[in-house]
């Protein structure tokens, strides 16, 4: 997505697609969020929300997003306008001073009473934020349409923190959600997931979707060392530190000569803990981090890399497969992750996340024929993953909660 905050209000178009008319079912939606493009520290839900929002507006929807301008902690995004911004045709974002922690700005509550009378249908994104309480109530009070997209929130994993806390604001959004709302999954095990915080509620399954570049990154010349990357945010979710062990696993057995990139950021006590973990682990000659990546420098991580390994704890989607499938790159994606079709496909392998299982994977994915798989996995994401099908599917999803809403229909989702 080319498009920076301080040319947001010149009415750029974010990634440059061309876009099409779909006059025949405009809507108005309202997307409530607590960070928006461009606020790309927090991760890959930054960069799925606002290509959604994109290629809805494109199918002929009214798009409002009313977010904050956290672009962290601490850190504000650089903006010209305090008013809304156009940042592409039918989509608009008005982004509220941030006060406090990542998303506290109480300035969106106005702001979200008067967009939300006239919007056919609400999109909340996120659980545990300041806008979720007042979207919720807001829309509970006008018996507005709501989708909400827990994004992975409600998952559980070894190591989850403040879980007691968790809970108990999971029980108070629960009994505040208008009972018409429809959760919006990204596959079905964070569907399970939902239906256990928020019993009663519809769901729906609607997968993220990948932008596809229009050619391959060329394969590198096969080396001596399988060259593998690990690219997102770095948190205890991801389970870098088993990744770690597995590498430390394959060097002292020497089964595999590896080397492995670590792109990504995070917090700065976390990353120092896996810098630690490095040097403890000999593994100076073997893992090296390069911290954020965007842009050109993302894509030139992922040209350098033979495979892509993701071996999350818990992953609601894990954006980083599809990506690094779109430009050929095979992955290795844990259990925890919804992939398990990557095997089927033959563009990967979908495994354990504990470091003997890891390190095997890697040995065997050493041996496979790389540049075949990742075809077959480009070919998966062009053909199920794009953009204009996952906006569709999410259309049909708001027609539901209209529908829904109205009390014309209560048989959606499972």
């Amino acid at each position: 997505m080319a498009m920076e905050a301080d040319a947001a209000q010149g009415g750029e178009a974010i990634g440059g697609a061309a876009i099409v008319e779909n006059r025949a079912a405009p809507r108005r939606l309202l997307h409530v969020v607590p960070s928006f493009w461009p606020a790309v520290r927090f991760g890959g839900p930054i960069e799925s929300t606002a290509q959604l929002c994109r290629h809805l507006a494109a199918a002929g929807c009214e798009i409002t997003v009313l977010t904050t301008d956290s672009d962290g902690p601490g850190a504000r995004l650089a903006l010209k306008s305090r008013g809304e911004v156009e940042l592409a045709p039918r989509m608009k974002v008005r982004y509220c001073r941030k006060l406090a922690r990542n998303s506290v700005a109480p300035e969106m509550i106005p702001h979200l009473v008067r967009y939300a009378r006239t919007a056919d249908v609400v999109h909340l994104t996120g659980v545990y934020n300041f806008p979720t309480f007042p979207a919720l109530a807001i829309c509970r009070r006008l018996r507005k349409p709501l989708v909400w997209s827990p994004r992975g929130s409600l998952q559980d994993f070894p190591g989850r923190r403040r879980a007691f806390l968790k809970a108990l604001w999971d029980r108070l959004c629960w009994e505040l959600a208008p009972s018409h709302t429809i959760m919006h999954a990204t596959a079905e095990p964070e569907a399970a997931s939902i239906r256990k915080a928020m019993p009663g509620l519809s769901v729906a399954i609607v997968p993220n979707g990948v932008t596809i570049p229009e050619a391959p990154l060329p394969h590198p010349e096969r080396a001596r060392s399988l060259r593998a990357l690990f690219i997102g945010r770095l948190d205890a979710k991801k389970g870098i530190e088993n990744l770690l062990e597995a590498c430390a696993i394959l060097k002292r057995g020497n089964f595999l000569e590896l080397t492995l990139t670590i792109a990504g950021g995070g917090e700065e006590s976390y990353r120092r803990k896996l810098s630690d973990r490095i040097n403890r682990l000999e593994l100076g000659g073997v893992v090296r981090m390069i911290g954020e990546v965007q842009g050109d420098a993302k894509e030139q991580a992922f040209a350098a890399a033979d495979i892509v390994i993701v071996p999350s704890y818990v992953e609601n989607f894990a954006i980083v497969v599809a990506e690094a499938l779109a430009r050929e790159r095979p992955v290795i994606a844990s259990r925890g992750t919804p992939w398990a079709e990557i095997e089927r496909v033959g563009c990967g392998l979908w495994v354990d996340n504990s470091p003997p299982a890891l390190s095997e994977a890697l040995c065997r994915i050493s041996t496979m024929p790389l540049a075949e798989m990742g075809e077959h996995g480009r070919r998966w994401m062009s053909e199920q993953f794009g953009w204009p099908t996952i906006a569709r599917e999410m259309l049909a999803c708001y027609s539901k909660a209209l529908a829904a809403a109205d009390g014309t229909d209560h048989a959606y989702g499972t």
